[in-house]
């Protein structure tokens, strides 16, 4: 089952694709159930939930407008497993309210993206490497070791789950070259990447410095994820950017379609898997 975050969206996409079918704007939306257009903004954004008895209200609403039959009962059960009590704690507290999402949709998308300058991405980091990093941060902000271990132990495990994402990565020559703890932490680090990137569902690339390309393609970091939809609405498609305290989440249509032109460029920029390999373990050998 989708996480209670995804569940969440997939029911505002579904809902607004239904509405938008049904020739409703915001405000008759909210109308037909007693509540504000904002409300029902927020819930086909995910961001809030109605009582099943409204939920019926809305969808029966809708589907008087339509042509074809509408399924109540698909809506009531994506509605079920959207409650989040309990999923934020133990060792999954360590994580920011805005990463939340980004952890969710990670482990529920089907196809994931990342361009990462600097540092290793997360999902790639090995043990030794995370506690490394986690040994230079400011202690006030540094959460317990082990939990964070936990965490990232959990969410690297898409690479091998049953029906595993496809994963793409284009990372900087700089995220080789920069120095996170010892020569033998890196070289370590770095022979990892060569193992998940030799995964059948893992396709990695490497940006050198001496790429031919525009200043404007290469951007922050930013990771894309698509989700597939269980109805007819089509894929959730959202990008991610990560700030140091906090994270933003782009999923307007000219958005997504830049980072997705943006994300072609840089693959086509990057050397192929094979040199990228090549290239990973050319800089393993000088630590």
């Amino acid at each position: 089952m989708p996480t209670p975050t995804v569940r969440r969206l997939q029911l505002g996409h579904e809902l607004r694709h239904l509405r938008e079918d049904a020739g409703c704007d915001l405000a008759e939306a909210g109308r037909a159930i007693g509540k504000a257009e904002s409300t029902i903004s927020r819930l086909e954004s995910g961001q809030t939930g109605l009582k099943r008895q409204v939920l019926e209200q809305l969808v029966d609403f809708y589907a008087g407008k339509v042509r074809v039959r509408v399924d109540r009962s698909f809506y009531l059960d994506l509605a079920k497993g959207s409650e989040q009590r309990g999923r934020w704690t133990g060792y999954r507290a360590i994580y920011h309210k805005y990463a939340r999402m980004m952890v969710d949709l990670e482990a529920d998308a089907s196809t994931i993206r990342k361009y990462q300058v600097e540092i290793i991405p997360g999902l790639l980091q090995t043990p030794a490497y995370l506690q490394a990093i986690h040994a230079e941060a400011v202690p006030q902000v540094v959460p317990n070791l082990d939990d964070v271990l936990s965490a990232r132990a959990e969410r690297q495990q898409i690479f091998t789950k049953p029906e595993a994402p496809e994963l793409g990565f284009v990372l900087s020559e700089s995220a080789l070259l920069t120095m996170v703890g010892t020569s033998e932490i890196m070289r370590e680090q770095l022979e990892h990447l060569v193992e998940i990137a030799d995964l059948p569902n893992v396709h990695l690339q490497v940006l050198p410095f001496r790429a031919r390309t525009h200043p404007d393609v290469r951007p922050q970091a930013f990771t894309m994820f698509r989700i597939d939809a269980p109805g007819n609405s089509g894929p959730l498609e959202f990008v991610y950017l990560e700030e140091m305290h906090d994270g933003k989440y782009l999923d307007d249509r000219e958005d997504v379609d830049l980072y997705n032109r943006l994300w072609s460029r840089l693959v086509g920029a990057a050397l192929d898997p094979v040199k990228s390999r090549d290239k990973v373990l050319e800089v393993a050998k000088s630590y």
